[in-house]
């Protein structure tokens, strides 16, 4: 069996190699080539555009892919979303599609922009946003650069963002928010029917989903007197409950727990106070629960 993912080509790419590669899986590129062996002899990648992604899943030249659920609705296909994976470009959340004009502008909501032009590579989901508000306008696909585009061009756009800062730097204003989106991994219906593929994929998904709780976490080991167990434990925070261990000698115990990496510098003179010894940090690959 050969399982052929889709990757997302472009501004996506990089983010989703590193968190294939934190899950356990390299893949190989070959120079300029779309195709891309990986570490897993039964899975093979195909490096294609995120709005493309969809329909290929769909169609069948593709068992699973990672991509946008923008651009899946964007699509209008039926695909199996199998998880949602919450990372971006530049961020670990989700990114925003949002409707927004120049500031100088007499348009405050969306209402507004009746009769209007919208750029927006968004087109389907921004057509359906408006006709949901009963607003007429005229959606026009934008092939990029479409901050640029109002108000020559166009009276408004509806364009994705992580930060807003390239919409504060060229004095647009946010009217609302179309729609919230971040990355999800999805499968082709058949594919996913079949036991074994279904399988894998699912596999494919634990590791990416652990590979993402990990990330700004740290673990922590240390071992502590029976009598001190009490305050070390009131100073953990703990992704669940830390584990405490008998150790050999009966006075002592040993308790590894999870933590957010930022609190390490709180929390590990805290532990030292409360009389833990032996306290290492080592950094995490996956966190599955």
């Amino acid at each position: 069996m050969k399982l052929r993912l889709g990757i997302p080509k472009g501004s996506l790419q990089d983010a989703t190699l590193k968190l294939l590669a934190c899950a356990g899986l390299d893949v190989y590129l070959s120079g300029r080539s779309y195709h891309a062996a990986t570490s897993d002899p039964e899975i093979e990648c195909l490096l294609l555009r995120a709005q493309e992604m969809a329909r290929y899943v769909a169609h069948g030249s593709l068992d699973a892919g990672l991509t946008g659920r923008d651009w899946v609705l964007e699509s209008g296909l039926e695909v199996t979303t199998v998880c949602d994976l919450a990372y971006a470009k530049q961020s670990r959340g989700r990114v925003r599609w949002v409707l927004a004009a120049p500031k100088d502008s007499p348009y405050r909501q969306a209402e507004d922009l009746a009769g209007c032009t919208i750029a927006t590579e968004l087109v389907e989901v921004t057509r359906r946003y408006f006709a949901g508000k009963n607003v007429p306008v005229e959606v026009e696909f934008s092939w990029g650069a479409t901050e640029i585009k109002p108000p020559e061009l166009a009276d408004a756009i509806v364009e994705v963002t992580e930060t807003g800062s390239s919409l504060r730097a060229h004095d647009l204003r946010i009217l609302d928010t179309v729609l919230e989106s971040n990355t999800q991994l999805v499968a082709n219906t058949t594919s996913w029917s079949d036991a074994r593929r279904r399988a894998k994929i699912r596999d494919l998904a634990l590791m990416l989903g652990g590979a993402l709780e990990a990330r700004g976490r740290v673990g922590l080991m240390l071992n502590v007197r029976r009598d001190d167990l009490g305050a070390v434990l009131a100073v953990l925070p703990a992704l669940n409950k830390p584990t405490v261990a008998e150790l050999s000698d009966g006075a002592w115990v040993a308790v590894n727990t999870v933590i957010e990496e930022t609190r390490a510098w709180e929390i590990l003179p805290q532990l030292k106070a409360a009389r833990a010894e032996g306290i290492v940090e080592y950094p995490l690959n996956k966190v599955i629960g």
